[in-house]
Order: C-alpha cells, then sequence, then structure tokens
C-alpha cells in the first residue's frame, strides 16, 4: 500500500511539473523576447527559472531547506559556482540561493521536452560527458560567460553520487576559474539524495536539506598553481561540510 501511495504521489507531482512548466516556458519565451535587447546576460528569465523551481519546492511542505551563508555570495562579480551532487534536485534547490549564474549541463538534459527549452533560453552551457572537444569548447564558452558578467556553475562530480559521498572533482572548474581570472565559490548540499535516490524515479516527501556557502577563493590564491590540486582542495573543503550534515541526521 505504501509503495503504490509512493507511486501515485510521485506521478502526482510530475504531472504537476508539466502542468506549471508549459505555461511557464511560454512566459520565459516571452520575457526573453521583450528584455533581451536590455538584458544580454538573461537576468531576468534566469530569476523566473528560479522562481519557478523554487517554488516547486515550497509546495511540498516536508521538504525543509535551511541555508547558511547566502550572504557571502557578491552577485556584483562573476565567479565559478562549485558544488557536490547528490541528486537531480540539488538544481532546484540551488535556486533558493536566487543568485544568477549559466548551469553547465550535460547535453541529453538539453533534449527534455520543458526543461531542455529552458535551458536553451536561458543560454546555459552544453557538455557532452567523455567528448574532449565538447569539454574544451564549454571551457571556452564558460569563460566567455563569466567575462560579460555572469558566474558559472558546476558539478566538478560530473554524475550524481548514490551514496551522498563525494566522488572525485574533475579540475575542469579550477581550469575556467583561472583562465577567467576569477575566483570559486563552493557550495555544499547534503539531503537532497533523500528527496530522489540516484536509479529510482519515485520521490520521497520528507527530507531535511542543508545548502551551506562557504568562503570564497578569490583567484589570486588559485593563480598559477596546478588545477588537479585545487580540485583535490575543493572536494575536502565541501565533504567535510557535507559528512558533518549527515552525521547529525
Amino acid at each position: 500500500m505504501y509503495f503504490r501511495m509512493k507511486q501515485f504521489t510521485s506521478i502526482l507531482y510530475y504531472s504537476f511539473f508539466v502542468v506549471t512548466g508549459i505555461p511557464l516556458i511560454i512566459l520565459v519565451f516571452i520575457i526573453w523576447i521583450l528584455t533581451y535587447p536590455f538584458d544580454k546576460r538573461l537576468y531576468v528569465v534566469h530569476w523566473l527559472t528560479q522562481l519557478w523551481e523554487d517554488f516547486l519546492l515550497y509546495i511540498i511542505p516536508m521538504w525543509k531547506v535551511q541555508i547558511e551563508g547566502k550572504e557571502k555570495i557578491d552577485n556584483s562579480k562573476a565567479l565559478v559556482f562549485v558544488s557536490n551532487h547528490q541528486s537531480e534536485f540539488d538544481i532546484m534547490v540551488i535556486s533558493r540561493l536566487y543568485a544568477h549564474f549559466k548551469w553547465v549541463s550535460k547535453a541529453e538534459v538539453f533534449k527534455a521536452p520543458i526543461l531542455g527549452w529552458n535551458m536553451y533560453l536561458n543560454q546555459y552551457v552544453k557538455l557532452k560527458r567523455g567528448d574532449r572537444r565538447s569539454v574544451v569548447k564549454m571551457i571556452k564558452q564558460c569563460v566567455s560567460v563569466l567575462h560579460n558578467g555572469s558566474s558559472v556553475f558546476i558539478f566538478p562530480e560530473g554524475t550524481r553520487s548514490k551514496t551522498g559521498t563525494l566522488r572525485n572533482f574533475s579540475s575542469g572548474a579550477v581550469v575556467i576559474a583561472q583562465k577567467a581570472k576569477v575566483g570559486i565559490q563552493p557550495i555544499a548540499i547534503s539531503g537532497t539524495k533523500e528527496i530522489m535516490i540516484k536509479g529510482s524515479w519515485m520521490l520521497n516527501f520528507k527530507a531535511n536539506v542543508k545548502i551551506i556557502v562557504l568562503d570564497e577563493i578569490p583567484y589570486k590564491e588559485i593563480k598559477g598553481k596546478e588545477a588537479s590540486e585545487i580540485s583535490k582542495m575543493l572536494r575536502l573543503v565541501i565533504a567535510e561540510y557535507v559528512d558533518e550534515h549527515q552525521a547529525n541526521l
């Protein structure tokens, strides 16, 4: 009985996603047309996207989201945001920060109806995993985005962690920050794996999620250093906060 109820409520939630997503994509398209001439960074379109994602969190009152350190984000400058990756819902949860950035996402997501269309309108950065040419193109595009005043957001693990234990961080995010001469803003996410575990489509409607915005690492502290070593350091710093939260659950 519990399993069937879980299936039903999950399908209901996904249906609500579609029902609200259709008018959203129409609205975003209209706003995109009206604002693009004077909003090349697509600030308004991205804000609307975050507002929708935030709303999809609020409708489930048992999804508790706690945020620490939001004041550390300086939206007046471009940064490389780096976070661990536990669930597809990480993206929705990060919307609560209302920071302006471009997501770096795998190419397959851009093919999804509604979600993918919205990503194209926001001009998020596409990446084909395992394709070296795509990685090079992604890095160049991210550097261009940063030079134009928008931040970028990257999950250096590349894919979601099923257990919550952090996977190795790729050095791409650090390389981008070094090339663009910008700082890195680490963020630790905990609890989203309880909403939807990797490999399952069904949702749990009770979760305690925590986002911790850590201190920015200025460009001067990564300038000229090995990207792989900085990536290892980032993983250790983020893992400390993720492990601490999971231990307290």
